[in-house]
């Protein structure tokens, strides 16, 4: 079954969103609700454009120069079912698939819900934690706050899946202690 997401909004050409030209969608619906967010017109849930992960499928390959795509918010978490299918279905074509969250990488992977768990299993990069107005630092590439991290998603899951004595299988999520994930070092990513 086909899902649809509620979006505030895309941009089909983003450069600020994540290294090259990406194709940005925006989720409609955040709690974390962190001082001085950049997008608050996008906490509110249920109050976007209902779209089916279908149609922001064709509309991404509309650009041939895309070749990444960024969910960001609101938080794109708050709706892991639709935004995990659409990333399987990007990496199908060979996009790298990023995403922006208020959410830890040990929240998600101790004590996210199976739908998030599916995202995050879906995902290359992965922006963890929320703005920290606190730590906020302009000069950071593809982040606000100190705290935030740019985790390289695959080598952390095999890590994951390699402590738990599982196969390389990326769904190896466990309630034991989370090891901190592996960050990324992709130049194109931090610099």
């Amino acid at each position: 079954m086909v899902e649809i997401i509620n979006i505030a909004g895309t941009v089909t050409d983003s450069i600020v969103d994540g290294p090259g030209i990406r194709y940005s969608i925006f989720a409609q619906g955040c709690s974390h609700n962190c001082l001085g967010c950049h997008n608050p017109q996008t906490h509110e849930f249920g109050t976007g454009k209902d779209i089916s992960v279908s149609q922001l499928f064709s509309d991404i390959q509309k650009n041939p120069l895309v070749r990444g795509v960024t969910f960001s918010g609101g938080d794109p978490f708050f709706q892991g079912k639709g935004f995990a299918q659409l990333a399987a279905l990007l990496h199908t074509k060979r996009y790298e698939v990023a995403c922006y969250t208020g959410f830890t990488w040990e929240h998600l992977v101790a004590l996210g819900s199976p739908e998030q768990q599916e995202l995050l299993s879906n995902l290359d990069i992965l922006v963890d934690g929320p703005f920290l107005i606190m730590e906020r630092n302009l000069d950071l590439l593809f982040r606000g706050s100190e705290n935030q991290r740019i985790i390289n998603v695959p080598a952390s899951l095999q890590a994951l899946a390699k402590q738990n004595g599982t196969d390389m299988n990326p769904k190896g999520f466990s309630k034991t202690p989370v090891p901190s994930p592996i960050l990324c070092t992709e130049k194109r990513w931090v610099g």
